[in-house]
């Protein structure tokens, strides 16, 4: 087994195996995870895929997940931790962005099994990312920080788009009326612009009149407009909450709460719980969640 640490916020570890061990439990923001050779089988939510040699397979937190090895399988483990977004002001890069992007993955994917890339293209970009990854923080260590930080942004931005494709992104089933889809990511991709979201401006870019532009949604995805976006901004919260140092009140004023008491309240209506409490059990949660399968699971 090797475990590269090229710094703190990302761990990459590569490792053959014959059979699946338990690892330890670590709270990674999301965990990416290629196949480099060997066949076997995926399990996440108790649901089984074949993997081989080239699948790539997105691991978020809080979900049981195991590999079924039957040929002796090399893998390599990218792990994208909450520390990244955690006091990384050393780091030249744009804190809050690479959060929403992030943000924008683990709350757009459903979380099945099955391989998260689509085409050969981007299978191939991501190899080659990970593959230099490797060779740079074998080679280089801290000294490579801002090359392995530029490659990590390029496999964000290779994951949204295969994500906005494929469907792991959360659209309606058996829809037939692409304008809904198109909506939908218009909304996902705008949850942080109050303004955007408006009735008023959802019916100049959507070509629709105001009064049928909430009709038109509610017909379509069998959930109240205003009810879609607030819920689409708490999985958010959650996850701010759970993998960032963000305060309320930075949270509140991002995603359009009118203030901390709007967000706490909000929260509580829905999720059936404080944020405080929230917080507080999320760990034991996650400890939870990563032993439902106790011989095989990380």
């Amino acid at each position: 087994m090797q475990v590269i640490e090229a710094y703190k916020p990302f761990e990459i570890q590569e490792i053959e195996l014959t059979e699946w061990k338990q690892r330890p439990v670590k709270n990674n923001f999301f965990e990416l995870v290629l196949i480099k050779n060997g066949e076997g089988s995926q399990c996440i939510n108790y649901n089984d895929v074949r993997y081989n040699k080239g699948s790539i397979f997105l691991l978020p937190p809080l979900k049981c997940h195991s590999f079924n090895i039957e040929k002796p399988t090399k893998f390599v483990f990218l792990k994208f931790t909450d520390s990244f977004f955690k006091n990384i002001n050393r780091i030249t890069i744009d804190r809050n962005e690479w959060f929403k992007e992030a943000s924008y993955i683990l709350s757009n994917y459903n979380q099945l099994p099955g391989d998260i890339i689509k085409n050969d293209v981007d299978r191939n970009h991501l190899k080659n990312l990970i593959s230099m990854i490797l060779e740079e923080s074998r080679s280089y260590g801290n000294e490579s920080i801002n090359l392995i930080t530029s490659l990590m942004t390029s496999i964000l931005e290779l994951l949204i788009r295969n994500i906005k494709k494929s469907s792991y992104f959360e659209m309606p089933n058996n829809n037939s009326d692409d304008r809904i889809t198109k909506m939908l990511t218009y909304i996902n991709e705008n949850i942080d612009k109050t303004a955007l979201l408006k009735v008023e401006n959802l019916a100049d870019v959507f070509m629709m009149s105001p009064t049928y532009v909430s009709e038109f949604f509610k017909k379509q995805v069998h959930m109240p407009l205003r009810e879609y976006i607030l819920k689409a901004k708490l999985k958010l919260v959650e996850i701010r909450l759970l993998n960032s140092d963000f305060t309320l009140t930075q949270i509140a004023d991002e995603l359009g709460f009118t203030d901390v008491s709007h967000l706490s309240k909000t929260f509580k209506r829905y999720a059936g719980t404080s944020i405080r409490e929230f917080k507080n059990n999320g760990e034991y949660m996650l400890l939870k969640r990563a032993t439902c399968s106790p011989s095989i699971t990380i």
